[in-house]
C-alpha cells in the first residue's frame, strides 16, 4: 500500500523517509522501526510533533505520520515500551514530541493521556538503485558506529542534571556561545535521553561546529545496556571535526534509567573531562548530587547551575553549605563561560 505522509517525525531522521512511502503489513516489533500511523484524537497540551527540520508542528486528528517504535522512561513525561507484537490496526501511543511510539505504561497528570496512533504499516525503503524489493525502514540505517573504546578526545565539558528540565540544554548553549565567540572550535553532543532533535540543534544555533546525539547512532532511547558504546562511538565521530573542546549533555538525571550512571562511572569516558557542570532543581538536589558524585562516582562537581541558582538564597546555600561554586546560566552566562574557559584551557586564547 502506498500512502502520503502528512508529517515526518524527527526521530526518523536516519532513515531519510520521503513524503510518499510504500507500506508492508508485516511489522517487526523492534525498537527503531519506522511505521506509518494515523493520529486519533485531539489534545490541548503535548499535541505537537517535531519534524526532521526541528520545527514543532501541531498534530491533528487523522494526520498520517512517520514515527518510530521505541520506549520511554521519563519522570515528568510518559513511560512506555515496544509491545511484544505489532500489527496493522493496533492502537499505540505517541510517547514524546520526537515521534516515538509504543504502548504507554504510565501517564503524567499534567499531560493527560497521550495521543493514539493507529498502525497503518511498516514503512519500506529501497536502499539499492533499481531494487524493487523494499526493506523495513529503521533508524539503524546510516547510523554512527558504536564503539567499545574511546579514541583520543578533545577536552570534554560534561553537563548533567538532577532531573529532566533542570536547565542542562540552556547551560550547554551558553557555554558554547561564550567559547565560540572567543574563537574556540566547539562541538556538541547529547549522549542520553529519548529522541528529540531540538537539543542538538540548539547547540548548532549557539555556534557549535557540529553536534550529534544517540539518535544519530540509531538509538531511540538510551539505557544502561547501550549508553557506553553509543557514547564512545559518538565522541569518536565528533572528534573527527578536530574541535578544541566538546560540550556534552547527559540527558535526563544522574539517577534514572537512561544510562547516565554508567557513563559517569566509566573511567575511559571520564578521562577527557575538564569540567563537570551540574544543573540542579533545588538546594536539596544540589546537595544530593554532590554526595552522589563524590561517593559513587569518585568525581567532583566543578560548578552548579540550574533553577537552584535562580536567586541569591540558593546560590548562597550551595556555595556556603555545599562548598561548590554556583552560577546561573540565564543571568551570569558570561561568568559561566569564563569559568569553563579557565577550567578547560587554563589561559585565554
Amino acid at each position: 500500500m502506498k500512502v502520503t505522509l502528512d508529517k515526518i517525525a524527527s526521530s526518523t531522521k536516519n532513515a531519510r523517509i520521503p513524503r510518499e512511502v510504500l507500506l508492508s503489513e508485516e511489522v517487526p516489533a523492534e525498537e527503531g522501526m519506522v511505521l506509518a500511523v494515523r493520529v486519533h484524537g485531539t489534545k490541548t497540551v503535548y499535541n505537537q510533533l517535531e519534524d526532521t527540520h526541528g520545527r514543532m508542528i501541531g498534530l491533528n486528528d487523522g494526520d498520517v505520520i512517520a514515527a518510530v517504535l521505541g520506549s520511554r522512561r521519563a519522570l515528568r513525561g510518559y513511560a512506555g515500551a515496544v509491545p511484544e507484537t505489532v500489527k496493522v490496526g493496533d492502537k499505540l501511543d505517541i510517547l514524546n514530541l520526537g515521534g516515538v511510539i509504543g504502548r504507554c505504561t504510565s501517564t503524567n497528570i499534567e499531560l493527560g493521556k497521550p495521543l493514539q496512533a493507529e498502525v497503518l504499516g511498516q514503512v519500506l525503503t529501497f536502499p539499492f538503485l533499481g531494487e524493487r524489493q523494499g526493506v523495513p525502514a529503521t533508524i539503524r540505517a546510516n547510523a554512527v558506529a558504536w564503539s567499545d573504546t574511546l579514541d583520543q578526545s578533545a577536552p570534554i565539558v560534561y553537563v548533567a542534571g538532577t532531573c529532566m528540565n533542570a536547565g542542562k540544554t540552556f547551560a550547554c548553549g551558553e557555554i558554547i556561545r561564550f567559547l565560540t565567540r572567543k574563537g574556540y572550535r566547539v562541538c556538541g553532543a547529547k549522549l542520553t535521553g529519548v529522541s528529540l532533535l531540538r537539543d542538538t540543534l540548539s547547540m548548532i544555533d549557539r555556534g557549535a561546529v557540529a553536534s550529534l546525539s544517540f539518535n544519530d547512532a540509531g538509538v531511540v532511547s538510551t539505557t544502561d545496556a547501550v549508553s557506553m558504546p553509543v557514547s564512545k562511538g559518538l565522541l569518536n565521530a565528533i572528534n573527527k571535526e578536530e574541535p578544541d573542546c566538546l560540550v556534552v549533555e547527559l540527558g535526563d538525571g544522574i539517577l534514572g534509567e537512561y544510562g547516565v550512571q554508567s557513563i559517569l562511572a566509566d573511567d575511559e569516558l571520564m578521562a577527557p573531562a575538564a569540567a563537570h557542570i551540574l544543573c540542579a532543581t533545588d538546594p536539596v538536589a544540589a546537595w544530593g548530587a554532590v554526595e552522589l558524585f563524590k561517593n559513587r562516582f569518585k568525581r567532583d562537581i566543578s560548578l552548579i547551575s540550574g533553577p537552584a541558582t535562580d536567586n541569591a538564597v540558593g546560590k548562597d546555600f550551595i556555595e556556603r553549605q555545599i562548598g561548590v561554586k554556583a552560577l546561573n546560566a540565564r543571568i551570569e552566562y558570561d561568568q559561566l563561560g569564563a569559568f569553563v574557559e579557565e577550567a578547560v584551557f587554563g589561559t585565554k586564547p
